[in-house]
């Protein structure tokens, strides 16, 4: 006898669940009755999804039960071509691999370091905000200039490339979502990556013959990876994430950023009122709307979580929007308190994979900010704003203001 399927059963994976918003109050519901809860998915094996926020910690600080190499970090199992590109970057690389990748970067992306970009980081934002129109669609009129030129500067990458290379970024995190990676336009799935990838073979060879310069490419270039130099094809891999994430991340951080004060005035007249609240108020938007909703990992042997067996080979996704919003660890985890402490979000990754770019990201955020409220006095939402089908990527697609100077 066939058992029809229940149609009320919990579905954390369909991206059609996050165009209004993340699912909370189901995410709130399966903490409490399903930590570790198993979710299928059409046409491939399902996964197990880590809610709490200390079971994420667990699966993030044990790479030799929970890998990143063997299944990528994304739910869907790729096909070896795009599997082996997502093997090339930091963010699907294990232990030891991803140490000696990490080593030689580390020093280029510290606080010290990061925080001699402020000057430059401020000029852009004065910029942008000065070549504004007073009525703007805030997410790609605004958020995404800033930190395309960052990364542009930071590696050194010709300055009429840069919108090119952010179009691809955005593709690369869309996939889901037809409004912005139709079927008719060329790219199916992995198109952007492999074309930013062979932008970045091409680039590699080009400056490699050039003399070098002080920017993160000439670092890259010439350092030793596990003991050996780069190829081409191993930069274009490198490159591809750190653009990507450079670009996407942070765009969505700073138009997020600003949609949660606009929805909390009270909040936003806080914030007007002592700026030097914008450093919390920049960890409580990571910690609200945090960027990324999941990560997979997959088990390398049988473990136990929670009391749910975990086969080897099993997908395991980290929800950081579900951990995010623990009550074992945050008080009043629904509202949105740009004064809360301690704020321990998981937004940047946890232990071997902790996010490489946090102090830029903090600086960018703070500054951006800093800029907006200072040149802006006033900031209305004029339309409703729209949100990315996706299960992977927590962004708005649209936010439309009025900007009053």
């Amino acid at each position: 006898m066939t058992t029809a399927p229940d149609l009320r059963a919990p579905d954390i994976y369909n991206p059609d669940a996050y165009v209004g918003s993340a699912p909370h109050a189901l995410f709130a519901e399966l903490r409490r009755t399903s930590p570790v809860f198993w979710q299928d998915m059409p046409d491939q094996p399902g996964y197990w999804a880590v809610l709490k926020h200390e079971d994420v910690e667990y699966v993030s600080q044990h790479p030799e039960i929970f890998s990143a190499e063997r299944g990528g970090v994304v739910l869907e199992d790729l096909d070896e071509e795009r599997l082996q590109a997502m093997r090339g970057t930091l963010l699907a690389m294990d232990p030891p691999r991803h140490r000696a990748y990490r080593k030689p970067l580390v020093k280029s992306f510290t606080a010290r370091v990061v925080g001699g970009m402020e000057v430059r980081i401020r000029e852009i934002c004065r910029e942008i905000f000065a070549a504004l129109p007073a009525d703007v669609e805030f997410v790609h009129d605004v958020t995404s200039s800033l930190p395309t030129q960052v990364i542009g500067e930071l590696m050194g990458l010709p300055q009429e490339d840069w919108d090119y290379i952010h179009r691809l970024a955005e593709r690369n995190t869309s996939q889901q979502d037809p409004a912005i990676a139709s079927p008719d336009d060329g790219y199916g799935p992995g198109a952007a990556s492999r074309e930013m990838v062979m932008y970045a073979v091409q680039f590699a060879m080009k400056r490699r013959v050039e003399e070098p310069r002080e920017d993160l490419t000439t670092l890259i270039l010439e350092s030793e990876f596990g003991g050996k130099l780069m190829t081409d094809i191993d930069f274009g891999s490198f490159f591809m994430q750190l653009v990507t994430a450079g670009n996407d991340t942070t765009k969505t951080m700073l138009s997020a950023g600003l949609h949660a004060l606009l929805t909390h005035p009270d909040q936003l007249a806080a914030l007007r009122a002592d700026p030097s609240l914008i450093p919390g108020a920049v960890e409580e938007i990571l910690r609200w709307a945090n960027p990324l909703h999941y990560f997979r990992r997959t088990a390398q042997q049988d473990v136990e979580l929670r009391g749910v067996s975990i086969k080897a080979g099993d997908k395991v996704a980290m929800y950081y929007s579900s951990a995010n919003r623990d009550e074992d660890v945050f008080e009043d985890p629904d509202r949105f308190d740009i004064t809360r402490r301690p704020n321990p979000h998981l937004s940047f990754g946890f232990a071997e994979h902790f996010c490489l770019g946090v102090h830029i990201a903090r600086l960018e955020g703070r500054v951006f900010f800093e800029e907006l409220l200072a040149t802006f006095p006033e900031i209305e939402l004029t339309g409703e704003p729209k949100r990315l089908r996706s299960n992977l990527n927590n962004a708005l697609t649209s936010l439309p203001v009025r900007l009053h100077r």
